[in-house]
């Protein structure tokens, strides 16, 4: 997981979720638009493309389960919600399954979603 800043990285494991960079963000930046998704969005961004141009393939808003499909490979998924609210990636529609980690706003996963069915959002 890692959060989009522009300072330096720091190592942090979240949960079930795979340990990768983290950094510090603005407040600027967590109530904008972040490469592309827009505040209070989970989005998903193209198979291998990393952040696209800025031009996620999907955008969800609602809290409770989005289900996927055709999402393959590995992915960027990026939480730019706000409040507080997070999002977890589960092996099963609808939210059931395996529901891994949290993602917190401000933080992205490259993650293969090939597994994964639905995203969950989680209001605090």
């Amino acid at each position: 997981m890692r959060k989009i800043t522009k300072a330096a990285a720091l190592a942090l494991a979240v949960g079930a979720l795979s340990t990768v960079g983290a950094t510090g963000a603005s407040a600027a930046q967590a109530a904008g638009s972040l490469h592309g998704c827009p505040s209070g969005a989970v989005c998903v961004y193209p198979q291998n493309a990393g952040w696209n141009g800025d031009r996620p393939s999907l955008a969800f808003y609602s809290y409770g389960a989005h289900n996927l499909s055709n999402q393959v490979g590995q992915h960027y998924v990026l939480n730019n919600q706000t409040g507080g609210a997070t999002a977890r990636t589960c092996t099963g529609y609808n939210g059931t399954g395996d529901c891994q980690g949290y993602l917190w706003a401000g933080y992205y996963i490259d993650k293969d979603l090939t597994p994964i069915n639905s995203i969950l959002l989680v209001r605090p």
